[in-house]
């Protein structure tokens, strides 16, 4: 059998150019080349439109709720109210602080990881967002699981205080003489805090550990009733917020042993710091700060977060707090959580070394 020869068909000249030309013209390189001559000729094309979650975030929608874990006229909930107001004027809703107190600002603090109606907020001390978990393993929240960091508003030293006249200390000693009293005094002495597992408290310890100290801890509702027994003569020495510490000094019923931050205060500036006295490595502060349910959409946490960042460092509000004990610092979540972190370690390890576990 014959197997049928293909057909084929003469094609002019002219038409067979044009087919070669059009071939060329086909091929991927080709392709590329008109595109890039095709993109240099037109203008640059309009950015795509941003995707929806980063849009423009219609946020609040109804008031929105401060949980405080202390009570009304605490230094927590004081600073709550401060930014409360403008904060209002910002978002156009009512802004409502809520005191849900209890367990050292922890059953606020769970209040807030368990919110889920994307407007509630709390304001927190550092040991709510740090250390709750390491002091007590029943705390119901995760401070770094459960909590979105928003900002540090204000940060304040400790100041180291003792009674004017106390047996074994000169009536004219400065730190470095009294450090070498407190020495002698061994477990004879003892200093006072609000409580097991407070900063105070792990920073007496802390203190310890760097200056070769050892007073014995005796736990009190609050710091005022520690300035009392001070007062009375039942305690040797303790660490107190520098507005208790400087009324009582100023009055001369305590003196004014050192801030336990890295450097002087402007809060104190008077009073050394305990660096000068010789004791290194020890740099302590309370804090204060604002947190949200982690499931609180990141738009929204940014949001309230520059906001509020911005309204602390107002120089009406940074005034407002300096009064109140704050030395201001409005930073940007990121900045919380660097501290956060920080301070977690710093504490923790005091933790773990002392064995502290909160009553």
């Amino acid at each position: 059998m014959l197997l049928s020869r293909p057909v084929v068909v003469p094609v002019p000249r002219r038409a067979a150019l044009a087919l070669a030309i059009a071939a060329l013209t086909s091929s991927p390189w080709a392709l590329a080349q008109q595109a890039q001559q095709s993109s240099a000729q037109k203008p640059a094309a309009k950015p795509a439109a941003p995707a929806a979650a980063a849009a423009p975030v219609a946020w609040p929608t109804k008031p929105v709720r401060i949980i405080v874990g202390f009570p009304a006229g605490s230094s927590p909930d004081l600073t709550a109210r401060t930014i409360a107001e403008p904060l209002s004027k910002a978002l156009g809703q009512p802004v409502i602080v809520e005191n849900k107190v209890g367990a050292g600002g922890n059953i606020g603090a769970d209040a807030v990881a368990k919110a889920r109606d994307d407007h509630t907020i709390g304001l927190m001390i550092n040991g709510n967002m740090t250390i709750a978990k390491m002091l007590n393993p029943a705390v119901p929240y995760d401070p770094i699981k459960d909590l979105a960091p928003l900002s540090l508003i204000g940060t304040s030293p400790l100041v180291l205080t003792a009674p004017v006249s106390q047996p074994g200390v000169p009536a004219t000693a400065d730190a470095r003489e009294f450090f070498v009293a407190a020495r002698n005094g061994g477990d004879k002495w003892s200093y006072g805090t609000p409580g097991v597992g407070t900063v105070g408290h792990i920073g007496t310890e802390l203190l310890k550990s760097r200056s070769n100290i050892n007073p014995v801890h005796v736990p009190y509702p609050g710091y005022p009733q520690v300035a009392t027994a001070m007062l009375g003569g039942q305690l040797q020495m303790a660490l107190l917020p520098p507005a208790l510490a400087q009324a009582q000094v100023k009055a001369g019923k305590l003196r004014a042993i050192g801030v336990t931050s890295s450097g002087r205060s402007p809060l104190v500036p008077d009073v050394p710091s305990l660096a000068e006295a010789g004791i290194t490595n020890y740099n302590l502060e309370i804090w204060n700060a604002f947190a949200a349910p982690a499931t609180m959409p990141k738009p929204i946490q940014a949001k309230v977060a520059a906001l509020i960042s911005e309204i602390a460092r107002s120089p009406d509000v940074r005034s407002k707090l300096f009064q109140q004990g704050w030395q201001v610092v409005g930073t940007s979540p990121e900045g919380l959580a660097n501290r956060i972190k920080a301070d977690t370690n710093l504490l923790g390890g005091v933790i773990a070394m002392r064995g502290i576990k909160a009553e």
